[in-house]
Formats: structure tokens, C-alpha cells, sequence
């Protein structure tokens, strides 16, 4: 895969997450009973960094959830080889009854993943209500699933793909689109 372009910087992910957060803020009226949840791998990072912005703003710190949809997903049979699938485990530091869970992901494609995600969320608890937020919205949804809070929309062919590289694991922030 060859790079095509570079999408965002390090600043404008920055800004990115931290236009997020003041929508969460705002759309939630604060964030009393809310979680961000992220989705392994990149959604815990970017769960982790919403949150630093929202302690910032509010002076109140939001709890930070891990979820791991690998036995969720619709495709596993295709995914994995002979092996078997690399379960990470979930991490849901608080009850999610009743609260407004925000499901964070770094790029909302087809959907599979944010139901995925919904589906392992619902193991744990019934929400009040579930919110997406995403680093990148490329489009090409094959299910009737929306952010609610979007970074930036990227428009890509299906023969592209958008990577998304974080300091915490990539050693640097920066997305892309690469020709498959």
C-alpha cells in the first residue's frame, strides 16, 4: 500500500478531539452519568485523549472504558486464519446501566464495527443511550449507522484506505489515505 495523502497532522488531530469534546460537552449538557468507551485498538487512545480534553474543560474527570469486539464481529470466520482469534479482553471500569455511553472509534467505514461494538457493550449493561464519536468518517456504510460526533469526513474510493497512526502505539499522529 502506498500513501496517497496525508489527511491530518498531528495539530489538526488535536483539533480534531478537541472540537469533539466540546460537543460531547455540549450535546450532553455536561458530562454527569457519561463513559467514553473505546474500541481496541486506536479508540482507546483517541477514549483516553477525549477524555484529558473533557477534565480540562468541565474540571471533572469522565470515566474511560476498553472493549474488545473481536467475538462480535460478523466476519471472524473470514478474518482469522486456521488460528484462533486474539481476544484482549474488555475493560468497563464503571456500570454502564443507565448512562450515556459514548462509543469512540478511529474510522467509521461500513458500520460492522460500531455494531460490533454495540452488541459487546450490551453484555455489559443497558445504556441509556449510546453515542459515536470518530477521528474519521470515510463513508461506504453497508448499515444504517451515523456518528454523532466526527473528527473529519474524508470522501475515499473503495480502493483506498484510511490509516490512522497515534504516538501511544505509531511513535506519531497522523492519518492518511493509501492506494490499495
Amino acid at each position: 500500500m502506498a500513501e496517497k495523502a496525508s489527511v491530518l497532522d498531528e495539530q489538526a488531530i488535536r483539533r480534531a478531539l478537541t472540537r469533539i469534546a466540546h460537543e460531547i460537552i455540549e450535546r450532553n449538557k455536561g458530562v454527569d452519568d457519561s463513559i467514553l468507551v473505546g474500541i481496541k485498538t486506536r479508540g482507546i487512545y483517541l477514549a483516553k485523549r477525549l477524555a484529558s480534553r473533557i477534565s480540562e474543560i468541565e474540571e471533572k474527570e469522565i470515566a474511560v472504558g476498553e472493549l474488545d469486539i473481536t467475538l462480535y464481529r460478523d466476519d471472524l470466520t473470514t478474518k482469522t486464519s486456521d488460528s484462533e482469534p486474539l481476544v484482549k479482553g474488555s475493560d468497563i471500569p464503571v456500570d454502564i446501566n443507565n448512562k450515556k455511553v459514548i462509543l469512540v472509534d478511529d474510522v467509521l467505514f461500513t458500520g460492522r464495527t460500531v455494531r460490533a461494538g454495540m452488541d459487546a457493550l450490551m453484555d455489559f449493561g443497558r445504556p441509556a443511550q449510546i453515542q459515536l464519536a470518530v477521528l474519521v468518517d470515510r463513508g461506504h456504510r453497508e448499515l444504517p449507522i451515523r456518528a454523532d460526533f466526527v473528527g473529519k469526513n474524508i470522501p475515499t474510493a473503495s480502493s483506498e484506505k484510511i490509516v490512522v497512526q497515534l504516538s501511544e502505539i505509531d511513535q506519531h499522529d497522523q492519518v492518511s489515505i493509501h492506494e490499495k
